[in-house]
């Protein structure tokens, strides 16, 4: 898996801190364990800090290097606290109500990273994926370069079966269920966006629909070529195609057919489904049918990096979004510091 093993050659060369707030589950201290022994994440578990300590020593994992914030004896809890509560009191929290809800390890570890204590976060073995986007962005906010919060996969197809080899992002699989025209250009851009920093190539952009290039009429297909134009108005020198189907957005000689005039000419990178239906199903068919590994779902339009993880997640699955939140954070970093 070449872009996935880029990720992690990049993420060791800066690790940078990832909060973990179920540290009281096996595959997420297996993942950490890992992580910090291969050297991409510098790791902070959230939580109670015996829980994890006697759970590690059942399943005898070692927890050298790795850094505990206890909500209940943290020395910077009540600043955590403090932060929560100037940040959620005009929604009615009292400050009681904060001091509360930041020992909650899920919302105290999005404060560790709102406060800059940690620059990345992960969640989800345990929390379903409404708690983490809705802690997400209520803590750590939306980047002020989109007003959407969506979700992708990272998509790698490695096996000698596979045709169509390398990393693939698909977007938007797990959280807005049916985006209109403006919000899908924002699930585009960021996809793009994620493709270029995690894929470590241009993104090559395909607006997937069951139209390719006004060969259909219909209302679901107008949404999607508004999209793409919008989006075009604001990245003009990105290759995307409008309203195109699966098969012409991935095969050069259907594209050559179907899209003479194609900017992504069957080589996409990006692939942008028009609803969450259409996501959903579209990624899971590639994992279960297709024999892709989908890593995810992961956040993108948060003004730092907090990802989701499935409930059915391995500690391997834990630890590739660690080496993916990273690289999100180096990204975060130097688009801050430009």
């Amino acid at each position: 898996m070449k872009a996935l093993n880029r990720i992690i050659e990049q993420a060791q060369s800066a690790p940078a801190r990832i909060a973990l707030s179920e540290g009281d589950d096996a595959r997420v201290l297996e993942a950490a364990v890992r992580a910090t022994r291969e050297g991409i994440a510098r790791i902070i578990l959230v939580g109670d800090r015996n829980r994890s300590t006697a759970l590690a020593a059942e399943h005898g994992l070692p927890l050298d290097g790795i850094e505990f914030h206890d909500p209940a004896d943290a020395p910077n809890q009540a600043a955590l606290a403090r932060t929560l509560f100037e940040l959620r009191s005009k929604k009615g929290m009292t400050a009681e109500q904060a001091e509360t809800a930041a020992r909650d390890p899920l919302v105290c570890a999005n404060l560790l990273v709102r406060t800059g204590y940690a620059d990345g976060t992960v969640s989800g073995a345990v929390r379903t994926t409404a708690d983490v986007v809705r802690n997400a962005i209520q803590v750590i906010g939306v980047n002020p370069s989109f007003k959407l919060v969506s979700s992708f996969f990272l998509m790698m197809l490695c096996e000698p079966f596979h045709t169509l080899k390398g990393g693939l992002i698909f977007s938007d699989c797990g959280l807005v269920v049916d985006p209109n025209a403006t919000e899908l250009s924002e699930i585009a851009m960021a996809a793009a966006d994620s493709a270029r920093n995690l894929l470590m190539e241009e993104p090559r952009v395909a607006m997937l629909s069951f139209s390719t290039s006004g060969s259909a009429r219909h209302a679901a297909v107008d949404k999607v070529v508004e999209a793409s134009r919008l989006v075009k108005t604001q990245r003009p020198g990105l290759a995307i195609d409008e309203d195109v189907q699966l098969d012409a957005a991935i095969v050069a000689e259907i594209a050559n057919r179907k899209l003479p005039a194609s900017q992504v000419k069957g080589k996409a990178n990006v692939l942008i489904f028009p609803n969450l239906e259409a996501g959903n199903i579209g990624y899971k068919l590639a994992e279960r049918v297709g024999g892709a590994v989908a890593i995810g779902p992961l956040l993108q339009g948060l003004a730092k990096p907090a990802n989701d993880l499935s409930r059915g997640c391995s500690a391997e699955d834990v630890f590739h979004v660690i080496a993916v939140t990273v690289v999100q954070a180096l990204t975060a970093k130097s688009a801050a510091a430009a």
